[in-house]
């Protein structure tokens, strides 16, 4: 008997699913001491006892926690926990989503580097008007003491739809709202960490707007390839 294509895509779907169910599990026990920073987690086949899960979904969980940096691998002797992220984070993420969140930041910084790049070359002074009203808002934010996450994806929306490409803008609206979610939880955790960390993030989208404005297609990737990664990396700032 052979599979369809749609038996397989769903499998993988639900694999995925499952995947991240553990993976937000682990997390929460790196978060609050149960698996200790530098301890040695229990093996696959006891995790998959724990979590009532496959092996292999189990193993999936684990390579993605060994790309974002909370767990690394030795060779003959398991894995270790190598980063312990704030137990906030668990609170500000939607249940079940910190899995979801970071591979939206892995795609993202594929995906906006190359935007911008795009952004820069075909700019016009109408597109400059609104990112420099997108930034001001999101000043304003920072000023005022508020979240800003909303205001930072339009930042990032503007950017999109001064590529003048359908496509790049069709794309970033459609993964607003999961742009938003991990912005609400990156720049909630820089609030409760320090003001400076905040007016890091500025500066980083500063380094964007003002290559985009110079039109330095290769300036504005980097910057903001930068910026995304570095989002990333503050999800899971260690404790």
């Amino acid at each position: 008997m052979t599979t369809s294509v749609f038996e397989t895509s769903t499998r993988d779907t639900m694999s995925g699913r499952l995947s991240g169910v553990v993976y937000d599990r682990i997390v929460d026990m790196i978060a609050n001491g149960s698996f200790p920073l530098n301890s040695r987690l229990p093996t696959e086949m006891e995790l998959s006892k724990r979590f009532a899960a496959s092996r292999p979904v189990v193993r999936e969980a684990l390579e993605r926690l060994r790309e974002d940096g909370l767990i690394v691998s030795r060779q003959g002797s398991g894995s270790y926990v190598k980063r312990r992220p704030e137990a906030d984070v668990l609170q500000l993420a939607p249940v079940g989503s910190l899995a979801d969140i970071q591979r939206c930041f892995e795609f993202r910084a594929g995906l906006e580097p190359a935007g911008a790049a795009l952004a820069a070359q075909r700019r016009d002074e109408a597109d400059l008007a609104k990112i420099d009203a997108a930034m001001q808002a999101l000043e304003r934010c920072l000023t005022e003491g508020h979240l800003g996450a909303e205001e930072d994806s339009n930042l990032h929306d503007e950017i999109a739809r001064a590529t003048h490409n359908q496509y790049q803008v069709s794309v970033q609206a459609s993964l607003r709202s999961h742009v938003i979610a991990g912005m609400n939880v990156t720049r909630s955790l820089s609030l409760r960490r320090s003001s400076e960390q905040l007016r890091g993030v500025q500066t980083e989208h500063e380094h964007i707007v003002d290559a985009i404005r110079r039109q330095d297609a290769d300036a504005a990737y980097a910057a903001m390839r930068s910026h995304v990664l570095n989002a990333r990396t503050r999800m899971f700032e260690g404790i």
